[in-house]
């Protein structure tokens, strides 16, 4: 009777762990899913909002998860210690899952960033005001891959692309607007405005940074969702990858916001603006010296003249 009962135990346990792991978002492996009531029901990690694994999962809840898991798995900070978190920060996002205008850290400090995520104002206090959720419309993708031995025709390039990014992160075609290929540099524009969008279509900042994670080696798709890019049935290996954002109003950065290597510019073209004038106003002094010394010569020699 208790071997019956302990096999009867084993099955159901078996079973139990059979159906768990059917229960899994097809397009999130950060997401939390669990079976009731017969249906697999997926959360996101760090907020638990309810997840729709037929698409993307919107940036901003990838975010929030990414910090989730990091924290899991890392020794205690120090109370005072903190990171340049420009790249991965801890997002607020709102009932759809999308970024809120105005983000914030741990250190009251805030910013404004656009519908990637992305800061496009200064850092600022607790009194920073963003008063609306500027729109990124275009996103702008440049790669380079390695050194190969075939070279590659931009069409055959284009159309590797192009299918990947329609099959693998279900864009329409239509926001597509370019792949351009010189090698070894990839171009790729992503174009979407919001009149543009329906309900159904996935945001071109989700599909830019789910790509960007499948070519950093991190991917967010589930295992049995393996990342391959391919041309011409070779794999392509990507070494560099920088995606820019082009939002619907200019961001709006200070001075501060020069990069090291514009400042060097700057500073460059002001010193050789002074040292133009140092030797200009030089070259005029001795210029007039000279003068000066000539018309004294030639005065006291016309004195000379009158005297004799």
């Amino acid at each position: 009777m208790e071997s019956a009962f302990g096999a009867a135990l084993v099955l159901m346990l078996v079973a139990t762990s059979a159906a768990q792991n059917d229960c899994f978002c097809a397009t999130n492996n950060l997401a939390s899913c669990s079976s009731e009531s017969g249906s697999c029901i997926c959360t996101a990690r760090g907020s638990n909002q309810r997840l729709d694994c037929s698409t993307l999962t919107p940036k901003c809840l990838l975010m929030k998860a990414e910090i989730k898991t990091k924290r899991g798995r890392s020794f205690p900070r120090p109370e005072h210690g903190f990171v340049d978190n420009d790249g991965l920060y801890n997002p607020e996002c709102d009932a759809m899952g999308f970024f809120k205008a105005r983000q914030c850290n741990q250190t009251d400090t805030c910013w404004c960033v656009n519908s990637a995520g992305v800061r496009r104002t200064d850092k600022g206090d607790l009194n920073m005001r963003c008063n609306e959720l500027v729109r990124t419309s275009w996103i702008y993708i440049e790669m380079k891959h390695k050194e190969r031995k075939t070279s590659l025709s931009e069409s055959e390039v284009a159309n590797s692309f192009r299918q990947l990014i329609e099959n693998r992160y279900m864009l329409h075609p239509k926001f597509i607007t370019a792949v351009e290929y010189k090698e070894p540099l990839i171009h790729i524009d992503l174009k979407q405005n919001i009149s543009d969008k329906s309900y159904r279509d996935v945001d071109i900042a989700d599909v830019a940074y789910y790509f960007e994670k499948d070519i950093q080696g991190k991917p967010i798709f589930p295992p049995d969702n393996m990342f391959g890019l391919y041309v011409n049935d070779e794999p392509l290996d990507i070494e560099e990858i920088l995606v820019y954002y082009v939002d619907d109003k200019p961001p709006e950065f200070s001075m501060q916001r020069l990069t090291a290597g514009i400042i060097a510019v700057v500073v460059v073209v002001v010193l050789a603006i002074v040292i133009g004038i140092t030797v200009l106003v030089v070259t005029r002094r001795r210029k007039t010296g000279k003068y000066e010394k000539v018309e004294i010569k030639e005065m006291g020699e016309m004195r000379k003249g009158q005297h004799a």
